[in-house]
């Protein structure tokens, strides 16, 4: 479902449209002396304002995609890291080693040596949230946890498993994989950033973007036209909201 501010952009680039809709057809009626407000100059921005709201459904499409894939990249860690527990307890392994092992495995699992005074770890499976810092940060220890986890093994010669998926040579090439797809999300986030941001600038920048530059079209039809003209009575009415902080 779309939020309600990608909603309130969408509007205003559709209630723009109508407006120049409207000067349009006033026309040579119509003719400011100020640049931005002739209609070659009012129909770029139109265009460019239609393209910038594409860019980011495209670009967000993309961001919801990396996220998706880290999800189901991550989603068999935590057993994976009990098999590797049990494994690596079946092994000539001290205790120590089997101590220092399950230590990385609470953290995967969510549960920390000295439990929180309140709340809890953050859970690495969820939803990317709005910004990427937190969930960012979660699955970064996740992957650094992981990599214990194999350092530990690796240290164990007598840790030679005869499955494929508990061997150490899949366990680096997992712990690339999901080192890659994490890093996958935050560039896919560094460009839907930017591309809001782009967007933005176009519907929102002081004094030419698409919210003030509506303004002033409506300015400019009530002086030629007069406040009780039906033809501002036409452009008046048209709503638009500026973006929230």
């Amino acid at each position: 479902m779309a939020s309600t501010s990608e909603t309130g952009n969408a509007k205003n680039v559709a209630n723009f449209q109508d407006l120049v809709a409207f000067v349009t057809a006033y026309g040579v009626t119509y003719n400011p002396s100020k640049s931005a407000l002739k209609l070659p100059q009012l129909t770029a921005l139109n265009t460019a304002a239609q393209a910038t709201l594409a860019d980011v459904i495209t670009k967000n499409t993309a961001f919801n995609n990396k996220v998706n894939e880290r999800v189901l990249a991550f989603s068999n860690l935590k057993p994976l890291a009990t098999r590797l527990m049990s494994a690596l307890q079946t092994t000539d392994a001290s205790a120590q080693k089997i101590v220092d092992a399950k230590t990385f495995n609470k953290k995967i699992q969510g549960v920390r040596a000295t439990p929180l005074a309140a709340g809890g770890v953050p859970d690495p499976n969820a939803p990317a949230p709005t910004t990427i810092s937190t969930s960012q940060l979660s699955y970064d220890q996740q992957i650094q946890h992981f990599a214990g986890i194999i350092a530990v093994l690796q240290s164990e010669t007598s840790y030679t498993p005869n499955e494929t998926e508990l061997k150490i040579v899949t366990l680096t090439a997992k712990q690339a994989d999901l080192t890659a797809k994490n890093n996958a999300v935050s560039t896919a986030y560094a460009i839907i950033s930017n591309s809001r941001i782009a967007r933005d600038t176009t519907l929102y920048g002081k004094d030419t973007g698409l919210f003030d530059i509506a303004s002033e079209i409506k300015k400019y039809v009530k002086s030629v036209f007069g406040a009780s003209s039906p033809q501002f009575a036409q452009v008046k009415g048209i709503e638009f909201s500026k973006k929230k902080k």
